[in-house]
């Protein structure tokens, strides 16, 4: 008697949980389902992307440091290679491989060369829009001095304006998986914080409603007594 009370009042809390926990399990079911559509490569525009020819290492130069740097990599780019010093501070600066020179920060004639270079698409530039790094767009959201190609196809090619790196290719379905991941982490404003009070309280509840719906799993239920018609 006292283990069937016990599984009545599990059942009751496992309705009022269900009304509680309901919207946001169906919100990460549906979330869930749409940023899985497509594979992750499709979601980062990797089919937008131009490929780039091997480097040429026959002549390379060092570049020309004059203190102490946090790294130095051999990258290539669209506009050709280059050599990337990370300083001290976190700052990038990119370096020319045949004579060792810095590059100068990259201008708008310069972000449209390399925006057409980069795009393997087949749509047309439509625009060129340089953001400082505090006032990034939604869709790039890296804290860099950075020019915008938006092309026709809605696909966003961001720049880095020192070093001429592509640093996002944004498609609008990169668009929608990204609103999916906000309301996923339930964190609209900055999509980043993934361990907060509110999204932490609910995955407890339905974590804490799904053990009870199985523990309801084994309560006996009496059997019905058919009446003769």
């Amino acid at each position: 008697m006292a283990k069937q009370k016990i599984m009545q009042r599990f059942a009751k809390w496992h309705i009022w949980l269900g009304w509680l926990v309901g919207v946001p399990v169906l919100m990460w079911t549906v979330t869930g389902l749409i940023m899985v559509w497509h594979p992750i490569e499709y979601v980062r525009g990797n089919h937008l992307r131009a490929e780039l020819p091997p480097v040429e290492t026959a002549s390379l130069v060092l570049p020309q440091l004059s203190g102490p740097v946090q790294s130095v990599t051999l990258e290539n780019f669209p506009d050709g290679a280059g050599w990337i010093v990370v300083e001290e501070d976190g700052g990038r600066y990119r370096y020319s491989p045949t004579d060792g020179r810095l590059y100068n920060p990259v201008l708008e004639r310069d972000a449209r060369a390399i925006a057409e270079t980069a795009y393997a698409g087949d749509a047309a530039l439509e625009a060129l829009t340089y953001f400082p790094g505090d006032a990034n767009p939604m869709d790039l959201r890296a804290g860099t001095n950075a020019w915008q190609a938006r092309f026709a196809d809605d696909t966003h090619i961001y720049i880095h304006s020192q070093t001429g790196e592509i640093l996002a290719v944004r498609s609008g379905w990169w668009r929608v998986f990204d609103f999916m991941w906000g309301l996923h982490i339930m964190d609209l404003q900055d999509r980043e914080d993934t361990s907060h009070p509110i999204l932490i309280i609910f995955a407890a509840l339905g974590v804490a409603g799904s053990l009870l719906g199985c523990m309801l799993m084994f309560r006996r239920r009496k059997a019905r007594v058919k009446v003769p018609a």
